[in-house]
């Protein structure tokens, strides 16, 4: 079992930005792929970004590309996310989740394990 503490979150102007870090507990942290997910008011939980257990292979949404990063440190069990040139559409709760197998799936339902989510707002 793993369990997931994100961090990092606040109120950012349009074009700035912000890291955040989702912590996770257990010596298997190794074995999980690690996802990036976001939540608006009203909307469904979107896919943002993942990283494969060895951070060999990643996966991005096309509303992010090119201005977010994932990131991992499995020395540390932690999973980062930077966040660059951002843009009030990129307001959300921003979830980290784990999952046990090798493709980084931007499917919601193939991760077990979620945190309990970090307030991002981009004020225009």
């Amino acid at each position: 079992q793993v369990q997931l503490v994100e961090s990092g979150g606040g109120l950012v102007q349009t074009g700035g930005s912000l890291r955040l870090s989702c912590a996770a507990s257990g010596r298997t942290f190794s074995s999980y792929t690690m996802g990036w997910f976001r939540q608006a008011p009203g909307k469904e939980r979107e896919f943002v970004t993942a990283i494969s257990w060895s951070g060999g292979g990643t996966n991005y949404a096309e509303s992010v590309k090119g201005r977010f990063t994932i990131s991992r440190d499995n020395a540390k069990n932690t999973v980062y996310l930077q966040m660059n040139s951002l843009k009030p559409g990129d307001t959300a709760v921003y979830y980290c989740g784990a999952r046990l197998g090798v493709e980084p799936t931007r499917r919601t339902d193939y991760y077990r394990y979620w945190g309990q989510g970090t307030q991002v707002t981009v004020s225009s």
